[in-house]
Parts: C-alpha cells; sequence; structure tokens
C-alpha cells in the first residue's frame, strides 16, 4: 500500500490543486469576479503543488514521498497566504502587497498620471467578495477553509502510508 498510498496521494493532490485553480479561472472569467492582487499570488502554491506531485509520481518511492512532503509545505504557504488575505480583509494589518492600494495620482502633469496609471484595473484586496449573499464568508475564507482541508488531506496521507510502511517492514513473530 505504500507505494500506492503515496502515488495516490500525488495524482489526488495534482488534481485537487489543478481543480482549484479551474474554479478561481471560471469565477474571474465565467463569474466576472476580478481578482485582486493577493487572489492572484496565492494560485501560485496550486500550480507548484501540480509539478512536485507530477515530477514525485515519476519518482522511486522514497522521493516521491518527499514530493508529497514538499506538496504539504506547499500547502502550508497557501494556507498561510489565504490567513494573511483574511487577516487584510477584517482590517487586522494592511496589504503587504503595494498592488493592493490604489495608485497614488496627486503630482505631475495629467499625461504623467495617465502614464502611471496601472494597466488593469485591480480590486482592492481589503475589499472582500461574498460568493453567498447574506453569508458573510468571503471567497479569501473560503480558500483558507479549502487549503486547510487540503493540507489536512495530505497530512494524514502521509501518516497513513508511513505508518503502513512501518507495518509492513515488522517481522511476522517479532
Amino acid at each position: 500500500m505504500t507505494i500506492s498510498g503515496i502515488r495516490l496521494a500525488l495524482v489526488l493532490s495534482a488534481l485537487v490543486a489543478a481543480t482549484a485553480l479551474s474554479v478561481a479561472l471560471a469565477a474571474e472569467n465565467l463569474g466576472m469576479l476580478v481578482p485582486c492582487a493577493l487572489c492572484l499570488l496565492e494560485r501560485w502554491p496550486y500550480r507548484i503543488v501540480i509539478g512536485l506531485a507530477v515530477i514525485g509520481l515519476v519518482l522511486p518511492t522514497s522521493l516521491a514521498r518527499i514530493a508529497l512532503v514538499l506538496v504539504a509545505l506547499m500547502l502550508v504557504g497557501s494556507v498561510a497566504m489565504a490567513g494573511v488575505h483574511v487577516g487584510v480583509e477584517a482590517g487586522w494589518w494592511p496589504s503587504p502587497m503595494p498592488e493592493c492600494a490604489a495608485p497614488r495620482l496627486m503630482h505631475g502633469t495629467i499625461a504623467e498620471m495617465l502614464a502611471n496609471m496601472p494597466e488593469h484595473p485591480s480590486k482592492p484586496c481589503d475589499e472582500p467578495t461574498y460568493l453567498f449573499p447574506g453569508l458573510p464568508f468571503s471567497i479569501a475564507g473560503m480558500k483558507l477553509a479549502f487549503g486547510l482541508v487540503f493540507l489536512g488531506s495530505v497530512i494524514t496521507s502521509l501518516l497513513r502510508t508511513r505508518n503502513t510502511a512501518r507495518r509492513c517492514r515488522r517481522k511476522p513473530g517479532g
């Protein structure tokens, strides 16, 4: 079970991460939701998870296990970023991203101000987006909850495959 357990966890991790990215792109393109700078940054751990999982599938079991540990570490980073985003939305701290603030266009000529404007309008990071009216659970909060469940699943897979490997190594009657 160790080999298939680790490989299954890697395949599922890649599929879950790809699904998360697909949902984000669908919400952006079909749902007409504008992502903020933190939202765009929070997609990177999922891209890295996909890469690590695919690489882990072609590695020997011991290295595949290390790839799954790296997947878990990427998810810790994802959860941390989502937590920061939730805190920014709640007003607990300012956004660490300079893109989250509105551009300051107070000085210079009109031409200089227009040249300094961003190419695409961005959504402020401290303005929560709610998918369900009346439910005060923003998309950043959903990403945090999703990331925690995903991380918990990967950690559970790591623990189960480790315990199974230990049982298989024990000698009968020993």
